[in-house]
């Protein structure tokens, strides 16, 4: 089988053996795996990472010891958690302190033909749900953790800075749980998109101080966070999206003075996002900018990271 191997901000695609199926986990075959920002993250040495990358992904169970889960699409929590601390028996999982993550720590990630997850983390996907539209459940459901940390009463004004792929979920969760969303971007094509969805966009330009009561950071941009603070009305709230290599200057003196809450946002519950999907209100058909052969996935991860794309899909051999 073949995977794909990220090292010193280079992508190779190598001959990998097949993974040995422990207890509790299921073997699954990739059908598409979306390359994120965190992936691109990763390629400029986020974590210091060395390994197969790959955490947004649907596949086709091929072994499992659940008899129910073998030949399903499956789609999958990302954090491998002990369950046993006091973090995984309050259902947070993907704080346990001895955790492994998908693609980023210490677990093989899903741009490989065959990869392993444990069947607990595992969601099956509906019959009616294609599967290009499926391999966004994991970075809808972190769109929809902002709904589950922060109570936003409907009718709201809020404002998303970015326009890339995760914002553009988050202002499509936003807006479908009854936000008056103002998108900020600076892609014209991005922008326009956004707008054909429904939401209302906006420029740099147009940034007004102190307006907002809730702001969201998707920018994936050190400078996000200061851009999100100055919008922020006194008392207001800034949700942190974006994974950044490196470090975020943060001039703490307008977050203490206008006394602005800051929430670190990160993953969320797919069971939140399946639902989404499938009733169709939030589309992610138009966020696909790109599928191309696992094999490619060099040029793919180039493509993911031009100017103005979006999501970039590989496709591997399992059953769409």
């Amino acid at each position: 089988m073949i995977s794909v191997h990220l090292e010193k901000g280079r992508v190779t695609v190598r001959e990998a053996r097949r993974p040995r199926r422990r207890p509790g986990f299921a073997l699954i075959q990739l059908i598409y795996g979306g390359i994120c920002n965190t992936d691109l993250e990763l390629k400029r040495g986020y974590y210091g990472f060395r390994g197969t990358p790959g955490h947004e992904f649907v596949g086709q169970v091929i072994e499992a010891d659940t008899p129910g889960l073998v030949g399903r699409r499956v789609v999958g929590d990302i954090n491998l958690a002990c369950g046993d601390c006091d973090w995984c028996r309050r259902g947070l999982g993907r704080h346990c302190p001895k955790r492994s993550v998908l693609g980023i720590v210490r677990q093989p990630g899903a741009f490989s033909e065959l990869f392993t997850l444990p069947e607990r983390n595992l969601h099956k996907v509906p019959d009616s749900l294609l599967s290009e539209h499926a391999v966004f459940a994991e970075p809808l459901a972190a769109a929809c953790e902002i709904v589950e940390q922060v109570k936003i009463p409907p009718g709201t004004e809020v404002a998303v800075l970015g326009d890339g792929k995760l914002g553009l979920l988050i202002a499509q969760v936003l807006q479908a749980q009854g936000a008056e969303v103002h998108l900020f971007g600076r892609h014209a094509g991005k922008l326009r998109l956004a707008s054909d969805l429904g939401i209302a966009i906006a420029s740099p330009r147009q940034r007004t101080a102190s307006r907002y009561a809730f702001t969201v950071d998707a920018t994936g941009s050190a400078a996000g966070l200061a851009q999100a603070v100055s919008m922020t009305r006194p008392r207001g709230t800034v949700i942190l999206k974006s994974t950044v290599h490196g470090q975020v200057p943060v001039d703490t003196a307008p977050v203490i003075v206008q006394e602005i809450t800051l929430v670190g946002s990160r993953c969320g519950r797919i069971e939140r996002a399946l639902p989404l999907l499938r009733s169709g209100k939030v589309k992610v058909a138009p966020l696909v900018s790109d599928v191309m052969p696992l094999r490619e996935a060099p040029r793919a991860f180039a493509r993911a990271a031009e100017r103005g794309v979006l999501k970039v899909l590989l496709a591997s051999g399992g059953t769409a």
